[in-house]
């Protein structure tokens, strides 16, 4: 399948437990944490967390056979310390900043421009929105392609494994609004 085979579109509630599906496949095989209730409580309140907030937003890639095989969401919390660091927290207020969450494909749909174009969706919707400043992100360099994808579309703000004791091993990024290609 090539990426012009699938669709992006904004979730709808019919769209909620196949997108939660996919979460849950992604946390257990990809992070290989399981479900964690203070790390993931999003991905079983989806429509709480996404659909029905004021500037959040749930996106799902569809294939042609209509199955849900990635998804993507924003929400205006910023990260908060604890865990997060305080400068990474103090940067980046709730509000005020576009947080990126969940941009998971299915391994079997993976290279094929779904995330990149997940990511394009939930940036035109954040500037779109008028009141966001920044948009952040943070992942887990143990997931394989999640760093060099991060990498070639942000900038890295803090890697905690350059911290004394390496702390949660999370690299934060910041993508740029500005100059973004989809930008008006």
């Amino acid at each position: 399948m090539r990426t012009t085979d699938y669709t992006i579109r904004t979730a709808t509630s019919a769209d909620v437990p196949p997108a939660r599906a996919v979460m849950l496949d992604t946390v257990y095989r990809d992070f290989r944490t399981g479900y964690v209730p203070r790390w993931h409580g999003d991905v079983i309140d989806p429509a709480g967390a996404y659909l029905t907030p004021a500037r959040h937003t749930l996106l799902v890639a569809v294939a042609a056979d209509g199955e849900v095989v990635g998804t993507g969401a924003l929400d205006s919390r910023g990260p908060v310390h604890p865990p997060n660091p305080p400068h990474v927290a103090e940067r980046f207020p709730s509000g005020v900043t576009a947080q990126l969450r969940r941009i998971y494909v299915r391994p079997e749909h993976r290279r094929r421009g779904l995330a990149r174009r997940l990511v394009d969706e939930l940036l035109a919707f954040a500037v779109a929105d008028g009141g966001y400043r920044a948009v952040y992100l943070h992942t887990d360099p143990a997931v394989t392609g999640a760093e060099p994808f991060w990498r070639s579309l942000a900038k890295v703000v803090h890697d905690e494994r350059e911290d004394a004791g390496g702390g949660q091993g999370i690299v934060h990024f910041e993508v740029p609004m500005a100059g973004w290609r989809g930008a008006r």
